[in-house]
């Protein structure tokens, strides 16, 4: 990426190493500016973890992400197009659990009319569907009342929540449709019916030459790749990692206080991007007298996620893992939300005759078995696939990671957190706020969000 030669070059502090803060600061290094990026954590990438063990490959947090224009624009900024890595074919199929079966999800209208999924009363409803009014909405409402109004509460409960509960780890009864679903919200304002939209849509993508669906995709070595890549190409002495921010004082300069090994440094910088979970937000002083304009933050819920990546000999499984996976929906009573067929989704997951699979359990669902011992959670686990997958015996590698702060809620009243990071960023001049907790929580989102903190921060 080339800067312009007549831009005026900055010094911008990024306050954060995740996915966001990374793209942020390669793309205003790559702009001619100088970047200083800080890190609490040992470690970048935030929730991108990928661990490589005796011939496994673990994702301990995000497994992939869809394919962007903007993904695709920074896969070849690093050049890592080699090592671009798309789903399997295999990977097309979707299961839901119903009456504790796997049963596949229908991705055709045709296969709507045979599907086990859904009551016949269902299925009428959803053809009748495309043929809605538009409505008019005087306020955001839930997730669980927006669909429930289009499909009726069957769709909730087996396609909706368990969508959720793979996306959110979240509740569709809480969740905000206009902030956590911003598409489906607007469909429905331009449209009436979300499947009228969706066809509309789909037809304006084929008009514009670009492909029909986005696809799924990851790297040769896991996601890891992306985060290190983009550190590798900041230059020496950029990264600061074990270095907290602990104040923000506004000016021309900008006055950051850091610190590390216990001691404070004050840098100055012409603007500086916060690329921050919500709780690090409300709590980082940001002013002249120490003044926390984004406290409200610290009510953003972020529940708990335990992940178990489980690897078993293939005839172990009588399952044919033929799919992405699978999700459980809450009126199942399972102790899993869903699973993935780590090893279906990608080559190179497991050994040679070897299949693995990646199991979440918590959420805003049930806590407190995120919190259990990993030893006691994997038994409630391999119950759970004994029942659904046909599993057998113990798993032959297991590697569990905790997540005590998962996945911000973008629940109902969200609106008073945007509010929050629009009114400081218009108080101080020079400041620029985003990442999962107001541009949305998936990776490519993250990366979007980066590309655009660094475009304001760089103005």
């Amino acid at each position: 990426m080339s800067s312009p030669s007549a831009a005026v070059k900055k010094g911008v502090a990024v306050v954060g190493g995740g996915i966001t803060g990374l793209t942020a600061a390669w793309r205003l290094h790559a702009q001619g500016h100088r970047v200083t990026l800080f890190e609490s954590a040992h470690r970048l990438g935030g929730a991108v973890s990928t661990v490589a063990r005796d011939g496994w490959l673990i994702e301990s947090g995000p497994n992939s992400l869809l394919e962007s224009p903007q993904f695709d624009a920074l896969v070849a900024g690093l050049g890592l197009e080699s090592e671009r890595l798309y789903a399997a074919p295999a990977a097309k199929n979707r299961y839901l659990v119903r009456d504790g079966r796997l049963v596949p999800v229908p991705m055709a209208p045709h296969k709507l009319l045979t599907t086990p999924l859904f009551s016949l009363r269902t299925k009428l409803r959803l053809f009748a569907e495309p043929f809605m009014r538009a409505r008019a909405r005087p306020a955001d409402v839930s997730l669980a009342v927006f669909v429930r109004d289009h499909f009726g509460q069957e769709i909730v409960d087996y396609a909706i929540n368990p969508l959720v509960a793979g996306i959110y780890a979240g509740d569709p009864e809480t969740l905000s449709t206009k902030y956590a679903f911003a598409k489906l919200w607007e469909i429905e304002q331009t449209h009436g019916s979300l499947i009228r939209g969706q066809i509309a849509a789909m037809r304006e993508r084929r008009a514009r030459g670009e492909k029909p669906a986005a696809r799924i995709v990851s790297f040769t070595r896991g996601l890891q790749t992306l985060p290190a890549a983009l550190a590798a190409q900041l230059p020496a002495g950029a990264i600061r990692t074990r270095t907290p921010v602990i104040s923000l004082s506004p000016g021309r300069p900008w006055k950051l206080v850091s610190r590390r090994d216990g001691l404070a440094t004050t840098d100055e910088f012409d603007a500086v991007v916060l690329a921050l979970p919500a709780a690090a937000l409300a709590q980082l002083p940001i002013g002249p007298a120490g003044e926390n304009p984004l406290t409200a933050l610290q009510q953003v819920e972020y529940p708990p996620v335990a992940s178990l990546f489980l690897g078993f000999r293939r005839e172990q499984v009588a399952h044919p893992l033929d799919g992405f996976g699978a999700l459980v929906p809450a009126v199942e009573h399972r102790a899993i939300l869903g699973v993935l067929f780590s090893s279906t989704l990608f080559p190179g997951r497991a050994p040679e005759g070897h299949v693995a699979l990646t199991v979440y359990v918590g959420g805003t669902r049930q806590p407190d078995l995120a919190r259990l011992a990993p030893e006691v959670l994997r038994g409630r686990v391999l119950a759970d696939l004994r029942d659904l997958l046909g599993v057998s015996g113990d798993p032959v590698f297991t590697h569990a990671t905790f997540w005590p702060h998962a996945i911000p809620q973008y629940n109902l009243g969200y609106e008073r957190f945007l509010e929050a990071m629009t009114n400081a960023e218009a108080r101080h001049a020079g400041l620029f706020i985003g990442g999962h907790v107001r541009d949305g929580i998936s990776v490519a989102n993250c990366i979007t969000a980066g590309q655009r903190l660094a475009d304001a921060a760089a103005r």
